[in-house]
Order: structure tokens, then C-alpha cells, then sequence
């Protein structure tokens, strides 16, 4: 494979993770969360594990992305105690 393609993916999935590692927003949490995924569904296809690629991109960037901002949307920021 072409190695030039693995090395940028890899950097962009540590920058990624440092990323939400970070951010304090949960929103923007939540959306890097969905491109960590899909980065590493990216690194599974590139290391030529289409099957664990396929359910990375629609379980880890797809359904959990999802679930995931939709909890954050259904919480309050202020507690009401």
C-alpha cells in the first residue's frame, strides 16, 4: 500500500484524539467522536480488514455518533437541585 496514505491517516487519528481529549464542548465532542471512527474504519480498510471497517463506519461513526448527540441534546445544562 502506498505508505504515505497510512501515515497521514494515522497523524490525523492522533490529532483527532487529542482533539476530544481537549474540547470541552460536548457537542463538538460528540461530532470528533464521529470522525475518530470513521479515521479508524478508514485504518481498518487501509490494513485490509474490510469486514471490522464496515462495523466501525456504522456502528462506531454511525449509530453511537447518533445516540451520542442525542443524549447530549436531551440533558439540561443547568441541574435543577
Amino acid at each position: 500500500m502506498i505508505w504515505q496514505i497510512d501515515i497521514i491517516t494515522l497523524i490525523m487519528v492522533i490529532i483527532i484524539a487529542i482533539a476530544v481529549i481537549s474540547i470541552k464542548n460536548l457537542l463538538s465532542v460528540g461530532i470528533l467522536f464521529g470522525a475518530y471512527s470513521f479515521m479508524m474504519c478508514l485504518l481498518w480498510a487501509i490494513m485490509g480488514a474490510v469486514d471490522v471497517a464496515f462495523t466501525e463506519a456504522s456502528v462506531g461513526a454511525g449509530v453511537s455518533t447518533v445516540f451520542l448527540i442525542a443524549a447530549i441534546f436531551r440533558t439540561s445544562r443547568n441541574s435543577k437541585d
